[in-house]
C-alpha cells in the first residue's frame, strides 16, 4: 500500500468475537495497511499474536472522533457496533465467517481461562441467536450506499491463502504485499476444530 497516500474510505475488519478478525487484523498489518489500535489488549495464550484492538471503538455510539484518524487504516469492530457508523464516511467491510460451533467453543474456552463463567443460553438456542443477528447485520451493510463489503471464511484463509489474499487485494485495490501476508495464516492457532462446515450468511460486495 502507498504510505504516502491517505486512503478516502476505512477499512474494517468485523465478525462475531473469536472468527478471526485478529489474525485478518495481522493479514492487513503485514500487507501494509496500518492498524488503528492502541496496544491497550495485550496478546495473551488466546491470541499469542495480539489482537490489534482500539478501546474507543467500543464508544462509537458516543465517540466517532477517532474515525478521523482511521481513513486509509483498518480498524478492527465487533459486528453489533457496526450500525453505529456515521453515514458520511466510506467503508470497505471484511466480514470474517467461521462455524459456529468452532466460535462458540473458542469462546467458552477464553471465559475459563480468564475465569470466567458462562452464563449464556446453550450452544444450539446461542448459535441461533448469532445465526439471525449476522443475517439482520448483514442485510443492513448491503442496504447502505457507503459500505463495501467483503465475506472471508476462516478456514478459507487456512486452506487456501494465496485465493483469500487475492481477493482482499483486489477488494482493497490491489495495494497488499500478497507475500507478507501469506507468512501470517498458522494452522497451529486452528484449536477449536470440528467437523460442521462453516456456518454463516455469504455477503456479497
Amino acid at each position: 500500500m502507498n504510505g504516502t497516500k491517505k486512503e478516502s474510505f476505512i477499512t474494517i475488519v468485523s465478525g462475531l468475537p473469536r472468527s478471526g478478525t485478529s489474525m485478518m487484523m495481522q493479514m492487513l498489518t503485514a500487507g501494509g495497511i496500518q492498524a488503528l489500535a492502541d496496544g491497550v489488549r495485550q496478546a495473551d495464550e488466546d491470541n499469542p499474536r495480539g489482537y490489534y484492538e482500539l478501546e474507543r471503538v467500543k464508544q462509537i455510539d458516543t465517540d466517532t472522533a477517532w474515525l478521523d484518524e482511521a481513513e486509509g487504516k483498518a480498524v478492527k469492530m465487533v459486528y453489533r457496533l457496526l450500525y453505529n457508523l456515521p453515514p458520511n464516511r466510506t467503508y470497505r467491510v471484511i466480514f470474517m465467517t467461521r462455524a459456529l460451533d468452532e466460535v462458540i467453543a473458542s469462546q467458552e474456552v477464553m471465559l475459563e481461562r480468564h475465569g470466567k463463567e458462562s452464563d449464556r443460553l446453550d450452544n444450539a438456542r446461542l448459535a441461533t441467536i448469532y445465526w439471525h443477528q449476522l443475517r439482520e447485520i448483514i442485510a443492513w451493510l448491503q442496504a447502505q450506499p457507503n459500505f463495501s463489503v467483503l465475506s472471508v471464511d476462516y478456514h478459507e484463509v487456512l486452506r487456501d491463502p494465496e485465493q483469500v489474499v487475492q481477493q482482499l487485494n483486489l477488494f482493497l485495490d490491489g495495494r497488499l504485499n500478497a507475500a507478507a501476508m501469506l507468512a501470517v495464516p498458522d494452522w497451529s492457532l486452528y484449536r477449536q476444530r470440528h467437523t460442521a462446515v462453516a456456518v454463516g450468511p455469504t455477503i456479497v460486495a
